[in-house]
Parts: structure tokens; sequence; C-alpha cells
């Protein structure tokens, strides 16, 4: 779990319905950050929500801080919740990325140098 999960809200309420289901979907993501990364994961969750010509949009942007990079991700719905749930999926991919740029492969070395042995 992300232990650092800032939320914060402009123009809008944030619910606790609705902070405990981003906390739910956005503090899960470190499953997918290298484990020297997870330690020092940040993010900073910000919802807006606008009103024009009688159309709400719900604005959804998280910015991830990680060791040598930062990743951020924005969408725009017409629901809080869906603009969460897409947010993740993106987050996802992105940090499937991030984990194969930075992560270490001591463990696949480690492996090829024993089949090599035998």
């Amino acid at each position: 779990m992300i232990e650092k999960l800032e939320i914060s809200g402009v123009h809008t309420k944030v619910t606790p319905e609705l902070q405990k289901y981003i906390t739910k979907k956005i503090g899960k993501l470190d499953r997918f950050l290298p484990k020297h990364a997870r330690e020092s994961a940040h993010a900073e969750v910000t919802l807006k929500e606008t009103k024009a010509k009688n159309k709400k949009e719900c604005v959804c942007e998280v910015v991830l801080y990680l060791p040598h990079d930062t990743i951020m991700t924005k969408e725009a719905t017409l629901n809080m919740f869906a603009a969460v749930d897409i947010v993740e999926a993106k987050l996802k991919n992105q940090l499937k990325k991030y984990k194969e740029k930075h992560s270490t492969f001591k463990l696949h070395r480690r492996v090829l140098a024993r089949i090599r042995r035998k």
C-alpha cells in the first residue's frame, strides 16, 4: 500500500466513500513497483469538477513521485469514480514500463548463471 497518499478536491467535496475508493485503487498500485521504490513512493491525487453549458466534467489527476522519475496521469469523464478507474489503468501501464526500466536484473543473472553451470 502506498503510505503517502494525498487527496485534495478543487471545486468539489471529497466524500469519505470517494476517499476510501481512491485509497483502495491508487494505494494498491505499489505491487507494480520495484521493491526498492515502494518505500519512497508518494502520490498526490487532485479531483476537480467543472460545469460548462449544462455539462458536468470530473477530472482526476494523479502525480506519482518515484525515485528517478515522476509519473503524471490525468483523465476527465462524467463520473468521478469512472475517472479514478481510468487513471488507475493508465498508471498500471506506466508503472510496468517504469519497473522494466528501473528494476535490477540480478535475479535474472543468477538464474542464467545456474543454468550455464549445469
